[in-house]
């Protein structure tokens, strides 16, 4: 049985800017571990802001410039289109001791644009893998991270001082931690996240196309297609921009993919039901990864 993560640090004044999903799940975390003795809020829409308040995710809401003076780590959990705009501002704000997270879920582009910014130390790339459909304050939920993995990309860019607080900071919320360069990172998330997502969304499509003439359906759906198209009730606002970063390697698995439902689609013109049969004992094979 794994312990809970103790540390000795002292605990910390958090900023979390972009109070959804991700960064109010991490603000419950920091908050019931003790981690965080006070967790300030920035988002864009003002009413996040008050949900959060609401919800007791964060302690104050606060502009952009007062938050990051005012705290110890800063946490960015906007979606990557915005990051590319809010990280700079962020860096050109912060001191030697402050750090900054950035929990995106695509890094090359990204960290790319960041290369040369005199900060740049200060920043550590991660990806905390843990996510539901929902979006905003009000999904925001405890333990969204126990057991679950984070990604620390290119650490080598980032201060020793800073990977090790990013390491505490997970491991006080019971994470494990992996470590990969923006390359392969972009690449194993387009396959193990960024396909799922595109595939839930082209069913749902489908199925919702069928509905309009046939509007009974759903009344057949059973759980199986549920947790199927579960992902399709994900926000555009945040997968299109991730979509836009790491177009290149989606397109390649994608083109995969396709390659993998034409031969399904001709092993059943051909009614080989041997071969599929092979296919699907194959497939099975993915419970050796997830269980």
């Amino acid at each position: 049985m794994r312990l809970p993560y103790k540390s000795t640090r002292l605990s910390m004044i958090v900023s979390i800017i972009g109070i959804g999903l991700i960064g109010g799940s991490m603000a419950i975390s920091l908050q019931e571990n003790g981690f965080a003795t006070k967790v300030i809020g920035v988002d864009a829409i003002r009413e996040h802001e008050k949900k959060a308040i609401r919800r007791y995710l964060i302690d104050e809401a606060l502009p952009l410039e007062e938050a990051v003076k005012g705290s110890d780590i800063i946490i960015v959990s906007t979606p990557v289109d915005v990051m590319l705009k809010v990280l700079p501002q962020v860096l050109d704000l912060v001191n030697k001791k402050q750090v900054v997270l950035e929990v995106g879920s695509t890094k090359e582009h990204l960290l790319t644009e960041l290369k040369s910014h005199p900060n740049r130390q200060r920043l550590v790339a991660t990806h905390p893998m843990a996510g539901t459909e929902y979006s905003g304050p009000e999904a925001a939920i405890p333990n969204l991270y126990d057991g679950k993995y984070t990604v620390i990309v290119d650490q080598e860019d980032s201060a020793k001082d800073a990977v090790k607080i990013a390491e505490d900071l997970y491991r006080s919320m019971n994470m494990n931690i992996t470590y990969l360069g923006a390359t392969e990172h972009d690449v194993h998330t387009a396959y193990v996240s960024h396909i799922s997502h595109i595939s839930s969304f082209a069913l749902a499509l489908t199925v919702l196309e069928k509905e309009k003439n046939e509007g009974r359906i759903f009344e057949l759906a059973s759980s199986g297609f549920g947790s199927t198209v579960r992902l399709a009730k994900s926000s555009p606002n945040m997968w299109i921009p991730i979509f836009r970063q790491n177009r290149d390697n989606v397109m390649t698995i994608l083109d995969e993919y396709i390659s993998t439902l034409s031969e399904f689609r001709t092993m059943l013109i051909k009614k080989d039901f041997d071969t599929f049969y092979d296919k699907i004992e194959e497939a099975n094979n993915i419970r050796k990864i997830i269980s």
